[in-house]
């Protein structure tokens, strides 16, 4: 660790060159000058505190939105802080120790600064990237979904900052450790390669947004379950049999998924189908399918249910019953009764469901000769 001039900051210079000799009022002795430093920087922090509270806080009340009530609040301690630092490395420098302990003194100094700004910064782009989230017409990329993955990417990248200007605040040779950073992370990429996939298909998933929580998708795997989780590394599933399914996001980023959620709307269609013996009156067929529909409560009125005649099959006519449910998680129970009361209801207006049969009709038997 290299030590130089224990100055280095052009602020904290400019203070000592200029204002400080202002304190020789008090004496020659240095250490009373140095207080009086500290207690001045303090009753300043105050002030700017108090101005911050009352002036500005005043004026910020009036706006509709709360964001700039929010940075008010944050902003109270770094800057406090902030000038009570000053102040410190200021009647450090006044007290001309010797170089090591200026530096050290100036070192701790500019690493709490340090910390207490990046706490600051943390807790601003945290509020901020919320605020446009929430914000209509805002960002494309900043949206609810999504805000988790960029809070995550501002955290690192404040962190990465702040320990790079620690280290300049000690004066530690950044090159070598970047060297071997880079070294340790091609290392490491090699090594975790089915991690790292799955993690940054976690961050495509939440930037492109193919599901969301809530949805219902079927994987091309043939699995069907709400989606109960997003993470970095893998999405699950809840079946219908309230077994939870892990994907890897590197899995779910390459497979075909149907999303029975997405569209304009969650509404689900389910289709019925069915068939009538050859003979049968059609026109009765359709009254008995549409009559089940609108009795049915868990069917939407809109879109209405329709009733669609689709071929002549093999043993019957085929018809299909069409009709809309309010969520995909319906869709079960309420193909259970419409099939239910489809088979009454047919029963009951002596409408036959065929079935496959087949008719062997021999022509001629062989002569039977006796031995």
């Amino acid at each position: 660790m290299e030590q130089t001039d224990p100055g280095g900051n052009p602020l904290v210079e400019f203070l000592s060159d200029k204002l400080l000799p202002l304190f020789s009022v008090l004496g020659p002795y240095r250490w009373i000058q140095a207080v009086a430093i500290v207690l001045l920087s303090w009753l300043l922090a105050l002030v700017i505190d108090r101005v911050l509270s009352r002036v500005i806080g005043r004026w910020t009340a009036r706006t509709k939105n709360t964001f700039d009530d929010n940075l008010i609040e944050i902003l109270h301690r770094p800057l406090r802080l902030a000038v009570i630092l000053i102040g410190l490395g200021v009647a450090t420098l006044w007290l001309k120790m010797p170089a090591t302990p200026t530096f050290a003194t100036l070192a701790i100094l500019k690493t709490i600064a340090i910390a207490v700004w990046l706490q600051f910064s943390m807790k601003f782009a945290r509020m901020l990237i919320g605020y446009l989230s929430n914000k209509e017409h805002s960002f494309n990329i900043v949206q609810p979904r999504t805000r988790p993955l960029l809070i995550n990417l501002a955290v690192m990248a404040l962190a990465a900052i702040g320990i790079y200007m620690i280290l300049l605040a000690w004066n530690i040779n950044v090159t070598a450790w970047l060297a071997s950073a880079g070294i340790v992370g091609l290392a490491l990429s090699f090594a975790a390669k089915d991690t790292l996939a799955n993690l940054f298909a976690g961050m495509s998933i939440l930037a492109d947004a193919p599901y969301k929580i809530g949805d219902f998708i079927i994987l091309e795997s043939g699995e069907r379950g709400e989606v109960t989780h997003i993470g970095m590394r893998s999405t699950r599933l809840l079946t219908r049999d309230d077994v939870e399914v892990t994907i890897p996001n590197g899995v779910m980023g390459n497979s075909k998924i149907i999303n029975e959620s997405g569209g304009p709307h969650e509404k689900h269609r389910i289709r019925v189908a069915v068939s009538a013996a050859y003979g049968c009156d059609i026109d009765l067929v359709r009254k008995v399918l549409m009559d089940t529909a609108r009795d049915c409560s868990d069917l939407c009125r809109k879109p209405e249910a329709r009733v669609r005649f689709r071929r002549f099959g093999p043993s019957g006519l085929e018809f299909e019953l069409l009709g809309w449910v309010e969520q995909p998680v319906l869709r079960g129970r309420v193909l259970d009764e419409l099939h239910e009361q489809i088979y009454k209801q047919f029963i009951k207006h002596k409408i036959e469901i065929p079935f496959a049969k087949q008719d062997l009709y021999i022509k001629e038997l062989p002569d039977r000769k006796s031995d």
